[in-house]
């Protein structure tokens, strides 16, 4: 049956106005509310308001409007059953082809800064979801959109099937509705809950689904990907994601962050296994980076924070890398590396993922998931000058050294060391049982690559528990070292330090990484 009646109201009016015209042109009437109908109106295209549809005032500041038996009934009454329809006649309720809402907005309103209990809740929506759900409920027979970019799609379908929607298109929109009224009310639930006096009682998540990845961390495991991924990072070209792919993506997005400098950064499994800056070429922040460890890149994860230039372009061609990622790409680059077709090539979008480093992290749990704010700055690098523990103060050069370290060893899973100048990593130790451990790790890297640590500074995740730690980073030529502090032996370690005469810095924070 061709669409006859459509009811409009939205708080995101985008694209309202040229659908509402293609509506009318389309013979449809159109039933609208408060600021949806005066836009339509406005445009000088014929409207009814709720009010004088159903002979009922908007009530309450407008907190009852559309909660009417003459709207719902006409929503939810089935096309299919005689006595619905008897009953429709009985009770003068037409019926509604088309239902239009998005709602409140409650997330947006949320987001501000210093926003009061009073504003979420009245930015809380009744009458929306109320309809969305009628109407997707009898999707059988009535068209709902909660998505504005559905508007032309209705209008094509409508062109296409005698003023009518496909069955298998307006239960593509159903499914959506339900999607989108999950994710509100599980807003609205986890606000209200932080919000009350109780504090935390429950966690909501609906996400829509994106893609089925390659497979899992294993050929033999299936992997599903759900949310807005794809708002953050564009695939330009290569074969499909993995499960692997999206995290190694994800930890290269968040180290690359971290710093302002023109960088390039290598990653193996989610680790650097090398980093490197220059301010003038990013083809030299990758010698500096490659040079760190250059068998650990074959594979491996490539990401820089600058467009990707055709001079790193061509020397990444050299070698097999299974991602590069970066904000945009020369076009002269792209031409390069669109050669090799199965390396999987990401822009980032910056905004986007800015946004997403607000939210917090999710991992499963045994029986449910645990939530985790973000470790998304380095702390502890204000005031350096202050936080220095040794009888001998760093230099400038080993103060820059210093900072660009504890950036990287933040990203470096536990326990971490880092060796590293102003703008290159020299060795890397990582994810081992004891700190002492990584410290070797670190150290034997460095010399396998053949870089001296000579004059090099050291950086720790977590504090050293014993001196030992310290000990293989001074005779490798460490001269200054930066860490947490905070153990009951930091005054052993100390005097370790002073004793081989280099300087330390006690950061007061760690930046463990599981």
């Amino acid at each position: 049956m061709a669409i006859k009646r459509a009811l409009l109201s939205v708080s995101d009016k985008t694209g309202l106005v040229e659908f509402a015209k293609g509506l009318h042109e389309l013979g449809v009437e159109l039933l609208s509310t408060g600021g949806t109908a005066k836009a339509i109106r406005d445009a000088e295209i014929p409207v009814i308001d709720v009010s004088s549809y159903t002979e009922a005032p908007e009530l309450f500041d407008g907190r009852v409007k559309t909660l009417h038996p003459m709207i719902h009934g006409g929503l939810l009454q089935r096309r299919d059953r005689e006595d619905h329809k008897q009953q429709a006649k009985d009770n003068n309720i037409p019926e509604i082809d088309l239902v239009v809402v998005n709602l409140y907005p409650f997330e947006e309103t949320i987001a501000k800064p210093g926003v009061t209990l009073e504003q979420a809740i009245e930015n809380i929506d009744i009458g929306g979801p109320s309809m969305l759900r009628s109407a997707a409920k009898n999707y059988n027979s009535v068209t709902v959109l909660v998505d504005v970019n559905d508007y032309p799609r209705v209008l094509e379908e409508m062109k296409e099937n005698d003023g009518d929607t496909t069955l298998a298109f307006r239960e593509a929109c159903s499914i959506k509705v339900f999607l989108r009224t999950s994710t509100y009310d599980g807003a609205i639930n986890s606000f209200l809950s932080q919000a009350s006096e109780g504090g935390d009682s429950s966690f909501s998540l609906s996400l829509p689904f994106e893609k089925s990845l390659r497979y899992g961390d294993n050929p033999h495991q299936a992997a599903t990907l759900y949310g807005n991924f794809g708002d953050c990072f564009t695939q330009l070209q290569g074969k499909e994601l993995s499960y692997t792919n999206v995290l190694d993506i994800e930890a290269a997005a968040d180290i690359i962050f971290d710093f302002a400098r023109p960088t390039v950064a290598i990653l193996k499994h989610t680790n650097p296994c090398g980093i490197g800056q220059d301010d003038e070429c990013l083809r030299k922040a990758w010698n500096n980076a490659f040079e760190t460890d250059t068998q650990a890149p074959f594979g491996g994860v490539i990401v820089c924070n600058r467009p990707l230039t055709e001079k790193l372009a061509r020397v990444i061609s050299e070698i097999f890398t299974d991602v590069i990622i970066a904000p945009d790409y020369e076009a002269e680059a792209r031409a390069i590396l669109q050669k090799k077709k199965n390396l999987r090539l990401i822009k980032m979008n910056v905004e986007e993922y800015t946004k997403e480093k607000e939210q917090p992290m999710l991992r499963s749990a045994p029986g449910g998931i645990m939530v985790m704010d973000r470790d998304h700055t380095p702390l502890g690098l204000d005031d350096l000058e202050s936080k220095v523990v040794t009888k001998r103060p760093p230099t400038e050069e080993e103060m820059h050294a210093m900072r660009f370290a504890w950036k990287v060893v933040k990203h470096v899973k536990s326990n971490a060391i880092v060796f590293a100048k102003s703008d290159r990593t020299l060795g890397i130790g990582a994810g081992q049982m004891s700190r002492v451990d990584s410290s070797k790790l670190a150290v034997w890297k460095s010399e396998e690559a053949g870089l001296s640590l000579v004059g090099s500074v050291l950086a720790s995740d977590g504090l050293f528990p014993f001196a030992d730690g310290l000990d293989a980073a001074i005779k490798a030529g460490a001269t200054a070292c930066i860490q947490p502090g905070g153990s009951i032996r930091d005054e052993e370690v100390i005097a370790a330090a002073d004793a081989a005469g280099i300087a330390m810095i006690f950061t007061g924070h760690r930046h463990f990484r599981h």
